[in-house]
């Protein structure tokens, strides 16, 4: 997507305001994010702005709280009176903050939610860039069934965002003839998974599923190895993607699989899938290698390359409306049908993303590789998950 239009004169910049948990729950994601909207805005000024103006852009923490959230975009939109807005992080924030977006008309591309119920709410300027919740483990289901799996556990944090994984997986479980053993849930910043893990020792499921953020993700896969619980295969989703994750685990990490929006692997496949990868993620090799030269050793995640495609989405909207209308930029996104570094955008008439998919990864050797879909796969899955007696 081109960002750019016009000769930068010395008019006033476009003024972007967002809010982000830079602090809180959501830290790990909030931060990532950040840095891909500050990537997009800097190579967009470097080609002359938008419209002609330079953009500014101001992100302020809500501290992962959906209040917070809240409370900063009316500031915005009211006080500050900013041109444009750029998404909070997580389903239920941006739920609860495009209630305020809707009220003012401003055109707002959801970089990190993927909560079906909050595009089906008849909402006229939210967008959703990302694959939906439901399908976030589609590949691990396929990879379970077509190895003759047949039993599954899905645990799930009791929050919008995982339980929609949950039920999306439960069901996509179902639909290729596996027995959902349980699905279970815990609540929010849970420390102690034991109990609810021990419950399905007896069983041995063959695939355990989890629909996680990061901290989460590290505790469950902690306690399967104290318990000395040994699924087939083991998977997380949100968090289960960062370096930190592996670099806070260590082996543990190993043969782990990961639902994932996006992933920097995508770029560094082998020559016999580059043409592919080149169509679905133009610019990406690119993207990548500004990031790690702008922010040398900080972890590079979906949720950047998400944070960078909102951006380069409603900028698209804006030069394509050639205004900072909104009802305008709406029109204009909603028209919108190209690949961004992130992927496919192409939404409905709900603003729903029906453009992008999904990849499944799986931590091998310290790395993670791109085992689903066949197509994008550079690497096999090491399979089955070799029980932790037997591993070094």
């Amino acid at each position: 997507l081109g960002v750019t239009s016009g000769v930068t004169h010395a008019q006033a910049p476009i003024r972007i305001g967002a809010s982000l948990g830079l602090t809180g729950a959501y830290t790990e994601f909030g931060q990532t994010i950040q840095r891909g909207y500050q990537l997009c805005i800097k190579h967009a000024n470097e080609k002359g702005g938008v419209l002609g103006r330079k953009l500014e852009l101001t992100v302020q923490d809500d501290q992962s709280q959906n209040a917070a959230a809240v409370a900063i975009y009316e500031r915005l939109l009211t006080q500050d009176k900013v041109d444009l807005v750029f998404s909070p992080y997580s389903s239920p924030t941006t739920d609860a903050v495009a209630a305020v977006t809707e009220k003012h008309g401003k055109p707002m591309v959801a970089a990190g939610a993927a909560t079906t119920s909050v595009f089906k709410k008849g909402r006229r300027f939210l967008f959703m860039l990302l694959s939906p919740a439901e399908v976030y483990l589609e590949g691990l289901i396929d990879l379970a069934a077509k190895r003759g799996l047949k039993t599954i556990v899905v645990i799930h944090e009791d929050t919008l965002f995982p339980k929609a994984i949950a039920q999306g997986t439960v069901d996509l479980a179902k639909k290729r003839g596996l027995q959902v053993v349980a699905l279970e849930s815990y609540p929010r910043n849970t420390k102690d998974y034991s109990q609810i893990l021990a419950k399905f020792k007896a069983a041995n499921p063959d695939v355990i599923a989890a629909a996680t953020y990061f901290d989460d993700a590290v505790a469950i896969a902690r306690s399967l190895r104290e318990l000395d619980i040994n699924p087939r295969i083991f998977a997380v989703t949100a968090g289960g993607d960062l370096p930190k994750f592996y670099e806070t685990l260590g082996r543990t990490a190993e043969y782990v699989y990961g639902g994932s929006q996006w992933e920097a692997e995508l770029v560094t496949l082998r020559a016999g899938g580059l043409v592919p990868i080149a169509r679905q993620y133009p610019a990406a090799r690119e993207f990548v290698e500004a990031y790690r030269k702008e922010f040398p050793g900080a972890d590079l995640s979906y949720q950047t390359a998400q944070g960078y495609s909102a951006c380069q989405v409603l900028l698209e909207g804006v030069r394509r409306a050639g205004s900072l209308d909104g009802e305008k930029i709406r029109e204009e996104i909603a028209k919108i049908d190209s690949p961004t570094v992130f992927g496919a955008f192409r939404v409905d008439q709900d603003g729903f993303q029906i453009g992008h998919k999904m990849v499944l990864f799986q931590w091998q050797d310290g790395k993670k590789a791109i085992v689903w879909p066949e197509e994008l796969a550079a690497d096999r899955p090491r399979f089955p998950t070799p029980p932790w007696s037997q591993r070094k």
